[in-house]
C-alpha cells in the first residue's frame, strides 16, 4: 500500500494531536484525527480526556461541510460501538467522508476491525498502516492491556556508571541531576500509576506524586507491601489515591488503611509474597494502561525475574562509587553468559549531565 507525502504529513499531524493527551486520556487511548482534502487540513482534533468527544468528532466539527468527500486520518481505527460516546464510524459516515486512513487497527476486541468494516460497507475507502509503529508506541500501554490483560510496566532507576543506586549506608540523593529528575517526573505524569515497594518507603519515604512538571491528574500510587508494614504516617498515603498490594489478610491493618482512603488488595503467591504477575493482571482489570515503577533493587529484581518488566528507563550519572554500593537489581548469580537477560536498546540520549537509556528485555533469542 502506497501513501502520498500529503498522507504522511496529515497522519504526522494527527499523531502530534494525539500526543497532547499523553497524560490525560487514560483509560482510553490517545487518539488524534485530521480531515484533509487536496493536501490541506480542513479540520483536526485530539481527544483530551476519557468521556470527552473523540478525535474524529472534533475534527469533523472543525471541518464542517468541508468534510464531505474528504479524507479522514486517524491514529487508531474508529470505534464502532457505543461507549461513553457514540460510534465514531457512524459520525464519519454521516459527515460524508470518502476515505479513511487509520494508522493502526484497534486492539480492543469490541472494535478490532469492525470499525473499518462498517465504513467499507457504506462505500468508504479504508486504508490502515500509515505510521503504524509510531501510533502503536504512543498507545503501548493501551495495546498491552487489550492484548495481554495487563498494563505496560516501565521500570525507572537512577544509577552511577558502575551500576550503583545508593551507597552502602543507603544514601542515594541525589545521584542524578535536576534535569534527569525533572525528566523522570514527565514519565511519571504519563503513567496511570506509580509503583514502589515497602523497602523504598522505609528508606526514602517518597510521595510518589508528580511535582516537577505540570500535571492535571495525579497517577494512582501503588505500594507492594506483603506484610502490611507501612507506617500510617508514610507520605505516599497522604490524600488517598493509593493501592496497597499485600500477601496477608490483616483485617485491623486493612481497616486502618481504609480510614485513610487507601485500598488493600491481597494477592499472595506460594512463597507468602505478593504475586506480582497477578498484580499486573489486577491492574489491567482496573483499566490501567501504563505503570511506572520506582523501587529498590530487591523489588526491581523480582519484577524482572517474574516477567513483569516491559521497559527499562535508566538514568546513569557520570560518577563511580565502588563495589560496596547497592546495585540496580537483585538477580541470581550466573555461571553462563548465555543465561544473561538481554536488552534491546531503544534510545540513548543525554539529559542534563546524565545519560538516559530506554531499553526493553529481549523475549526471543537472536
Amino acid at each position: 500500500m502506497t501513501f502520498s507525502a500529503a498522507d504522511h504529513a496529515a497522519m504526522a499531524r494527527a499523531l502530534a494531536l494525539a500526543e497532547r493527551g499523553l497524560c490525560t486520556t487514560s483509560p482510553t487511548p490517545r487518539v488524534g484525527g485530521v480531515v484533509g482534502r487536496a493536501g490541506t487540513s480542513v479540520g483536526d482534533g485530539g481527544q483530551r480526556r476519557a468521556g470527552e468527544p473523540h478525535a474524529e468528532t472534533l475534527a469533523l466539527a472543525a471541518a464542517g461541510e468541508a468534510a464531505r468527500g474528504a479524507t479522514a486520518y486517524v491514529t487508531l481505527e474508529p470505534c464502532s460501538h457505543f461507549g461513553r460516546t457514540p460510534p465514531c464510524a457512524d459520525a464519519l459516515i454521516d459527515a460524508g467522508i470518502a476515505r479513511v486512513v487509520a494508522a493502526m487497527e484497534d486492539p480492543n476486541p469490541l472494535v478490532a476491525g469492525r470499525g473499518m468494516a462498517r465504513l467499507r460497507a457504506t462505500g468508504i475507502v479504508t486504508e490502515t498502516g500509515l505510521l503504524e509503529r509510531e501510533a502503536r508506541e504512543l498507545n503501548i500501554g493501551f495495546v498491552s492491556r487489550m492484548t495481554r490483560g495487563r498494563p505496560w510496566l516501565r521500570l525507572k532507576a537512577a544509577a552511577t556508571l558502575d551500576g550503583k543506586t545508593a551507597l552502602a549506608n543507603g544514601t542515594s540523593q541525589w545521584i542524578t541531576g535536576e534535569a534527569a529528575r525533572r525528566d523522570g517526573h514527565r514519565w511519571r505524569a504519563r503513567a496511570c500509576a506509580v509503583l514502589t515497594g515497602i523497602g523504598t518507603v522505609r528508606t526514602d519515604d517518597p510521595r510518589l506524586d508528580v511535582r516537577h512538571v505540570a500535571c492535571e491528574r495525579q497517577p494512582l500510587k501503588i505500594l507492594v507491601d506483603a506484610r502490611l508494614e507501612v507506617a500510617r504516617t508514610a507520605r505516599l498515603l497522604e490524600g488517598g489515591n493509593c493501592l496497597v498490594a499485600a500477601a496477608v489478610t490483616d483485617r485491623a491493618r486493612i481497616d486502618a488503611l481504609a480510614e485513610q482512603g487507601v485500598e488493600v488488595v491481597v494477592l499472595p503467591n506460594a512463597d507468602g509474597k505478593v504475586d506480582l504477575p497477578e498484580l499486573m493482571q489486577e491492574l489491567g482489570r482496573r483499566g490501567l494502561n501504563e505503570v511506572h515503577a520506582e523501587a529498590g533493587f530487591k523489588l526491581n529484581g523480582s519484577l524482572l525475574r517474574e516477567g513483569c518488566v516491559d521497559e527499562l528507563l535508566l538514568y546513569l550519572a557520570p560518577m563511580l562509587v565502588g563495589d560496596d554500593a547497592q546495585g540496580l537489581f537483585n538477580l541470581p548469580a550466573l555461571t553462563d553468559l548465555g543465561l544473561a537477560k538481554r536488552l534491546d536498546l531503544r534510545e540513548v540520549r543525554t539529559v542534563g549531565k546524565d545519560l538516559r537509556i530506554l531499553a526493553r528485555p529481549v523475549t526471543q533469542p537472536d
